[in-house]
């Protein structure tokens, strides 16, 4: 004899925990999502900007500072906890009930893929193109440091603030579409 109430409330509880597992991943890769985009956005606006008005001096040391300051294990959560809980996220929605989904988090991995490549190709060299420089006070020419690091570094920067800021809204679309999905249900 079996024991199908038992087996029937097994795969409720089954398929409730991998609801909530699914739920869970795109949650968390859209708060990492945005808690990135943020960052790229407030250099983009504020902090470039900002240091743009200083001299050679503050501007290099600054950068320096602020670029030891970032390496740190919050960081790197967000960091890549974005690629990895996004990517987390589509294979937990590769079921039939999920798939409108991937669309969305399919498109917010590449948006944020092309933010790692331009990350790794060109804002983490100049960054530690800036730290080689050496401390500032024995820096000859700080205004051709600056010169060199400046505009190409603000410039990716800002397009890893929209590449960036679209991979959340993405993933901001997934969560309301998986909303819909699971009130429906």
């Amino acid at each position: 004899m079996t024991d199908t109430h038992g087996a029937t409330a097994a795969r409720v509880a089954e398929a409730g925990a991998y609801e909530l597992t699914r739920t869970a991943s795109l949650v968390l890769a859209t708060l990492a999502m945005g808690l990135m985009a943020g960052l790229f956005f407030a250099w983009a606006q504020g902090i470039m900007p900002g240091l743009g008005r200083s001299g050679d001096r503050t501007f290099v040391e600054a950068m320096q500072e602020m670029n030891r300051a970032i390496l740190n294990g919050w960081f790197a959560l967000a960091f890549g906890g974005a690629v990895v809980l996004t990517a987390l996220a589509g294979a937990m929605h590769l079921r039939a009930d999920g798939r409108s989904l991937l669309p969305w988090i399919g498109a917010a991995l590449v948006l944020y893929l092309a933010v790692l490549v331009i990350t790794g190709a060109v804002n983490v060299p100049l960054n530690n193109q800036i730290e080689a420089a050496g401390p500032v006070a024995k820096i000859p020419d700080l205004a051709a440091v600056r010169a060199h690091f400046e505009t190409t570094w603000v410039r990716w920067n800002v397009v890893r603030a929209v590449l960036n800021t679209g991979a959340f809204g993405c993933l901001l679309w997934a969560l309301v579409l998986h909303g819909r999905l699971t009130n429906r249900a």
